[in-house]
């Protein structure tokens, strides 16, 4: 989200915005199977995880703003793990072809956000992947995904998931600084190769 004292999305000064700290609200994941959830895409699609096979990383985020706009609580910034939704998307659009390379079939991103929200980000970031909105919080429940309360708002705290054949393998949480979640994705996909089934 923008701040009246930062309007720009992608420099940010990350010893100045708190760190989260692991709560471990994501230690129940490894291992988990997705569970069988139809959400929609920007892409037009209606997509499950559980029917996906390959490798997936699917990458949440709480919410992405919009440039010129102020942020719908005054103290986003101070939010521990709030800030930096759009610097996370544009480094998993910058690495995209380097992690499909390192063996990613897909990558997809994850928020609360409506879809005609998600749209106009992926078209303004040129996004080469989809996003989907879990709007209703229907995956984030079946999977009990750490969230948050920020105003009248329940939002996904940022985190990145790998998916081999629809099974959670490696859960990257808490996620700081955002920017650097994509090449963290990437290194651990490098180390890490699906092995032949």
């Amino acid at each position: 989200m923008v701040s009246a004292g930062n309007p720009n999305l992608h420099q940010v000064d990350w010893s100045q915005i708190p760190a989260p700290s692991d709560d471990g609200g994501a230690r129940h994941l490894p291992g988990m199977a997705v569970a069988d959830v139809v959400l929609p895409a920007t892409d037009g699609t209606l997509l499950s995880l559980a029917r996906l096979t390959g490798r997936t990383v699917l990458f949440a985020y709480p919410r992405t703003g919009t440039p010129g706009q102020i942020s719908f609580v005054d103290d986003w910034d101070m939010i521990p793990g709030a800030r930096g939704c759009t610097p996370q998307s544009c480094a998993f659009r910058d690495l995209h072809a380097e992690l499909i390379a390192a063996g990613a079939t897909r990558v997809l991103g994850l928020s609360t956000q409506d879809t005609a929200y998600q749209q106009e980000v992926a078209t303004r970031l040129h996004l080469p992947f989809p996003l989907l909105s879990d709007e209703h919080l229907v995956l984030a429940h079946a999977l009990r995904l750490p969230t948050m309360q920020v105003a009248h708002l329940t939002l996904l705290k940022r985190m990145a998931l790998i998916l081999d054949d629809a099974r959670i393998t490696h859960v990257f949480y808490p996620v700081f600084p955002p920017d650097r979640n994509a090449a963290d994705v990437l290194g651990w996909l490098r180390v890490n190769p699906r092995r032949p089934a």
